[in-house]
Formats: structure tokens, C-alpha cells, sequence
């Protein structure tokens, strides 16, 4: 499986945009890349491309409910944009959306 994680900032946000799949032998790559790149960056906000990734699991949750967390200390904000209909349940049934917006594209996710 070939997983990547791209990186674009607009401003002060960074766009991570993941592409495989996300599971507990991915999230802490994933994790490492997404905070490393936070650094480097003078990040204030952050948005997570879900538009290549076919499958999530509960580990996913973690990378980005840790990357929610690192954000809002630095008042911040979090979206998530193009999560595929399987993935925006498990965001739905674990209440992360009562947090982090979804959003169909980036043009929405960056003028919340």
C-alpha cells in the first residue's frame, strides 16, 4: 500500500491532503509527517484532505482529533473537506463533526 501525505499552505493554513488508507499501521507516519510540517510552517489553521483516502479506522480519529488539539491551542481552526460517504460516517458516530466541520472543498473549509 503506498500512502503519502502532501502538503500545501495557503496563508497561514496548511492543507494535508493524505492519500491511502489510514489505519494503525499508517498513524503514526502520518502523525510525524502532519507535525512535522506544522513546524516547519507557521500554521494557525489546518485542513485535511480526505478526497484519496479509501479507508479509516478509529486510528485516524486519533491523528486528527491530536491535530485538532495542537491547533486550538494556538487558536486555530480544523476542517476536514472531501471525505468519501464511509469516512464522514465514522467522523459523524464518534462526534468528531460536533468539533470539526466537513466541508465538499477547500474554497469552504478556508473562508470558515
Amino acid at each position: 500500500m503506498i500512502l503519502k501525505v502532501k502538503f500545501v499552505n495557503k496563508g497561514n493554513t496548511l492543507i494535508a491532503s493524505i492519500i491511502g488508507e489510514m489505519d494503525h499501521h499508517t498513524a503514526d507516519y502520518i502523525r510525524d509527517k502532519i507535525d512535522g510540517e506544522m513546524i516547519k510552517s507557521s500554521t494557525k489553521n489546518i485542513v485535511f484532505d480526505f478526497s484519496k483516502v479509501g479507508f479509516m479506522d478509529s486510528s485516524g480519529i486519533g491523528v486528527v482529533m491530536g491535530r485538532y488539539k495542537n491547533i486550538s491551542k494556538l487558536n486555530g481552526k480544523t476542517s476536514i473537506i472531501k471525505a468519501n460517504e464511509q469516512i464522514r460516517r465514522i467522523f459523524e458516530m464518534s462526534g468528531v463533526v460536533k468539533l470539526i466541520p466537513i466541508y465538499d472543498n477547500i474554497d469552504e473549509a478556508i473562508g470558515s
